[in-house]
C-alpha cells in the first residue's frame, strides 16, 4: 500500500510504516491541485491541516483507503463523505491531550495570579505588588463543557488542586473519579472557571457568546484550548469589559485560517485588538497539544491505528 506524505510530523511515523512495509512518498511543498492530480495512486494520505480534505478531493483520491490526520480534530475533513466512499479516518487525541491538560492549567494559573501582566511589567522596569494582587485556584469550581479526551486530561491535572471539578457534555455518563458530570444548569450556577474542550462542529460553532456568558450566575474565568471557532469574540470582549468574565486565558482564536498556522494576513479584528490590549488576557498561538513528546505521541498514535486496521486484521 501507498502512502502519501503532505505535512511533515515526527520521523517515528514513516520510519514505524516503512517497517510494517508500506510505501511512503512525501509531498510537502505541492500545493492541493497539484496533490489532487496525483492522489489517485494512493491509498493511504497523512495530513495535519495543510489544505481541506473535501468531496472534490476525496473524489479524485479513487483509491484512497485511509486518511491519518496527525491532530485531534476532523473538521478539515469531509468525514460524511469520506465514511459514504468507505474511506476509514484516523486522528490522534490521546497523542496530545496530556500536553492540552497541562497547558489549560499552567495558561489559568498564569491568568488568576496575573503572572504575563506583572512579566511584561518588570521587563519594563515596573514593579507593582498590589495592583498584581491575584487569585487562588484552591476553593473554586471549575467547570469542564465537554468531557472527552481533553477535558479528563485537564482534570487529571486538577487532582490535588483542593478544586472541585464538574462538567458538563452532551453525552450521559461520562463523568468520572475526576470530575462530577451534571447537568447545565447545575454547571452555569455553580462554575468559577469555565474551560472549552469542544471539537468544531455544526454545533459549537458560536457556542461561546453573549447568552452563554449571560447564562452563569456569577462571573468566571473562560479558558479555550478547543477552537477558536467555538467562541464569539465581540462577545466574549463585551464579558470581560462587563465583568461576566473575569479573565480569558486562550490557545486558539476565531479568526485562525483553517490551517491553523497564520493570524496576521488580513486586516486586525477590532475584538481581536481589545484582547491584545486587554491586560486580563493569555494568548497562545495554538501550541496546546504542541510539545516535543506530544510530537512523538502523535506520530506513534497514527501508525498504531493504521496498523491495527491494514496489518493485523490481514495477517
Amino acid at each position: 500500500m501507498k502512502i502519501l506524505h503532505v505535512d511533515t510530523n515526527h520521523p517515528l511515523l514513516i520510519a514505524e510504516l516503512d517497517t510494517l512495509g508500506f510505501v511512503n512518498d512525501e509531498d510537502y511543498t505541492s500545493d492541493r491541485s497539484e496533490i489532487m492530480e496525483k492522489i489517485d495512486q494512493y491509498d493511504g494520505l497523512i495530513i495535519r491541516s495543510r489544505f481541506p480534505i473535501d468531496r472534490e478531493f476525496l473524489d479524485a483520491a479513487s483509491r484512497l483507503k485511509f486518511i491519518g490526520r496527525v491532530g485531534a480534530g476532523l473538521e478539515n475533513i469531509d468525514t460524511d463523505f469520506a465514511r459514504e466512499k468507505d474511506v476509514r479516518l484516523f486522528n490522534a487525541p490521546e497523542g496530545n491531550r496530556n500536553a492540552v491538560g497541562e497547558q489549560a492549567l499552567g495558561m489559568l494559573l498564569a491568568l488568576m495570579n496575573k503572572m504575563i501582566k506583572a512579566h511584561n511589567e518588570v521587563k519594563s522596569g515596573i514593579w507593582l505588588r498590589e495592583e498584581n494582587r491575584g487569585f487562588e485556584l484552591e476553593g473554586k469550581v471549575v467547570g469542564l463543557y465537554g468531557y472527552g479526551n481533553m477535558g479528563k486530561a485537564f482534570a487529571r491535572k486538577l487532582r490535588g488542586m483542593d478544586v472541585e471539578v464538574i462538567c458538563y457534555d452532551i453525552l450521559g455518563g461520562v463523568g468520572d473519579e475526576n470530575a462530577r458530570q451534571v447537568g447545565i444548569m447545575e454547571f452555569c450556577k455553580n462554575a468559577d472557571v469555565v474551560s472549552l474542550h469542544t471539537p468544531q462542529t455544526p454545533e459549537t460553532m458560536g457556542l461561546v457568546n453573549k447568552e452563554f456568558i449571560d447564562a452563569f450566575a456569577k462571573p468566571f474565568w473562560f479558558i479555550n484550548t478547543a477552537r477558536g471557532k467555538s467562541v464569539v469574540t465581540s462577545d466574549l470582549v463585551e464579558g470581560l469589559k462587563s465583568g461576566a468574565v473575569l479573565g480569558a486565558a486562550l490557545d486558539v482564536l476565531e479568526y485562525e485560517k483553517a490551517s491553523f498556522e497564520n493570524l496576521f494576513e488580513d486586516e486586525m479584528p477590532a475584538a481581536f485588538e481589545a484582547l491584545l490590549n486587554a491586560p486580563n488576557v493569555v494568548l497562545t498561538p495554538h501550541i496546546a497539544g504542541w510539545t516535543v513528546e506530544s510530537k512523538q505521541k502523535l506520530a506513534k498514535t497514527i501508525v498504531d491505528k493504521i496498523k491495527a486496521v491494514f496489518v493485523e486484521q490481514t495477517s
